[in-house]
């Protein structure tokens, strides 16, 4: 994977670039739509690809390791394959969902041991296997294995949290690096800075995943409901520590707003379920959000 810098704002830390996958081209600044189980819910292909123009889409490993599974996905020759999809594909590595499950799941050093919302069935995600299970669905971006921090969550809980995502990182790197891809493209992996909304958490975090020299970095546990002042505190302290010469992902993010705003705190990648979701209930942007959006960057509307 290659990221190349276009153009820098001089009004702030927006940039424009290109990221170079083994499927394709990625103009950044970018908004990824989800296809949680191999398909955006309520979008055919032809109008992703044709009238939305989706760059890249992203996978949920959690939803897809459960069903269809990894053996069916590998029969198919990947989620590429298996789902009619030649461009880009990210997936995330399931820790949202593990965070989501609290009251159905396990933290221990050795992963999330957690029962499956289909049938109850019980599973373990470990750093290992999450990277194995990623290798198997064959995105081009895969995410290390992390815990997302509840908001809110006190001091002490998050230090802990955030210590124990970088002990996962350095697991999930050793298994990354010591397999290849199945498919016979390359795959990067991207760690996830964590610390909830301390700063010196957040600045801790940040420091050891620069330091791990990874093709991309992504900023995680800021779309778990606090204030979106917060959410732009902690991701320009973030960004300001992050390379410059790599991609930056804001995962979850989100409102049309709040992406303009972390756009111009140098973040280059978003994702967000809110336009499938509003979609599937017939709901809209209400007027002054949508007036914002428009005089903001009539372009992306």
């Amino acid at each position: 994977m290659e990221f190349n810098l276009l153009k820098n704002d001089p009004q702030s830390n927006a940039r424009a670039g290109l990221l170079h996958t083994a499927h394709g081209v990625i103009e950044t600044p970018i908004f990824m739509p989800v296809g949680t189980v191999g398909s955006v819910k309520g979008v055919p292909q032809d109008q992703l690809k044709n009238a939305i123009q989706a760059q890249i889409i992203l996978g949920n490993t959690y939803h897809l390791y459960l069903r269809p599974g990894t053996s069916v996905l590998e029969q198919a020759g990947g989620l590429h394959k298996f789902m009619n999809w030649d461009k880009p594909i990210l997936t995330d590595s399931g820790g949202y969902q593990v965070f989501s499950l609290s009251a159905n799941r396990k933290l221990r050093e050795e992963g999330a041991l957690f029962q499956s919302h289909i049938d109850g069935s019980k599973h373990l995600f470990s750093p290992e296997n999450v990277m194995d299970i990623q290798r198997s669905i064959g995105a081009d971006i895969i995410m290390a294995f992390d815990e997302c921090t509840p908001y809110p969550c006190d001091y002490s809980y998050a230090r802990q949290s955030m210590e124990m995502t970088h002990r996962w990182l350095l697991r999930c790197q050793d298994r990354f690096d010591a397999t290849e891809g199945k498919y016979g493209y390359s795959q990067s992996l991207f760690p996830i800075v964590q610390g909830s909304v301390y700063k010196d958490l957040r600045v801790q975090s940040a420091e050891f995943i620069a330091k791990q020299g990874r093709e991309g970095n992504a900023i995680g546990g800021l779309s778990v409901g606090e204030p979106a002042e917060m959410m732009y505190e902690m991701t320009e302290l973030v960004t300001a520590i992050l390379p410059v010469e790599k991609p930056r992902y804001l995962m979850g993010v989100g409102t049309p707003a709040n992406i303009l705003e972390c756009i111009a705190l140098g973040v280059d990648m978003f994702d967000c379920v809110m336009p499938t979701r509003n979609a599937a209930t017939a709901c809209c942007l209400p007027q002054k959000a949508l007036s914002i959006f428009e005089m903001k960057s009539g372009r992306m509307i």
